[in-house]
């Protein structure tokens, strides 16, 4: 039986050999600038959503769907490099973020053609023409939301009264669409009727909800060494997260832990939530989230693919610990 983390190394390697035979002898400054953040690597978990979704449907699906994957790589990049633009990160996967070398109109370009190019490469699926209209009718939506959870994310910034609704709102349309339009157009690309389509759109949204916070948690609690993340960082800026929020409806004032800490403080930070309750309502909440989303998973016939989409909604509330 393929394990889940075999499986992804596996589908990571297919989909890097298709990212170089497209991408990987780019010329010009905005070509290469395209191609930066994907050349660097990445755990292609969107790609192998699109792929298991569609062999869940049929078997062997996906071999005539590799393009319709690399779409939905080639749009999550495209976020990246924005979102690189819009915070000011410097770094990206262990390399510097795409506007630090190219500067940010090369960089907003490089994210442009990302974008379009995401859209070519759906067309490009051995799929009937009715089945790459929706996807692509599903692409451009989720796009559009997209922009509105990261609209949504920056005007949190300027707020203290964001309810557990809202921040579930935005991460589910920064974060959840497009893993829902992952599955979803997979399923559809393989020939999915409408109430496996609605299935699987239904999975992967509330799957990403359940990794976004899940990532919120890892900020907080992981080991820096581990994770990957600046520990706190959340805490420091301010961030309208689900931990933030719930500590606020218990009575916890968090703004003095709006600055530089000590990794004594912040142990201490997590003790105080710990003993609120509110790490633990946390981890449920994203908990919750990878159950409805499994539960979902039942309308499709029993198959190594649906158990697999199922461990990765288990794998997104299980990172980091």
């Amino acid at each position: 039986m393929t394990t889940l983390n075999d499986y992804l190394e596996k589908n990571a390697d297919r989909i890097d050999k298709v990212i170089h035979r497209y991408f990987g002898d780019v010329h010009g400054d905005l070509f290469r600038a395209s191609a930066h953040l994907l050349l660097a690597g990445g755990k292609r978990l969107r790609p192998a959503v699109v792929i298991l979704a569609a062999d869940a449907v049929r078997k062997g699906a996906s071999d005539d769907l590799l393009p319709a994957a690399l779409a939905l790589e080639l749009t999550h990049n495209f976020t990246l490099i924005h979102d690189d633009i819009m915070d000011g990160d410097v770094t990206r996967r262990g390399v510097p973020t795409v506007h630090t070398v190219w500067g940010e109109p090369t960089a907003i370009l490089a994210g442009d053609v990302l974008y379009a190019k995401a859209f070519e490469f759906i067309c490009l699926s051995d799929a009937g023409d009715a089945a790459k209209v929706r996807a692509t009718r599903m692409l451009a939506r989720t796009c559009a939301e997209i922009c509105e959870g990261q609209s949504l994310d920056m005007a949190f910034e300027k707020r203290d009264d964001v309810s557990g609704a809202e921040y579930l709102e935005m991460v589910s349309k920064k974060t959840g669409v497009l893993y829902g339009a992952s599955a979803a157009i997979g399923g559809i690309l393989a020939g999915a009727n409408p109430v496996q389509a609605d299935a699987l759109y239904l999975f992967g949204v509330n799957s990403g909800v359940a990794f976004q916070i899940q990532d919120d948690l890892i900020d907080l609690v992981a080991d820096t060494a581990k994770s990957g993340k600046d520990r706190a960082s959340d805490i420091r800026e301010g961030k309208q997260t689900l931990i933030a929020i719930k500590a606020r409806e218990k009575g916890l004032d968090l703004s003095s832990y709006r600055r530089d800490l000590t990794d004594a403080e912040i142990d201490d930070l997590i003790a105080r939530l710990e003993d609120a309750g509110v790490i633990d309502e946390v981890r449920a909440a994203a908990f919750e989230r990878a159950a409805v989303a499994k539960e979902a998973l039942g309308v499709l016939p029993d198959s190594e693919e649906k158990r697999l989409l199922g461990e990765i909604a288990d794998y997104f509330i299980n990172r980091g610990n």
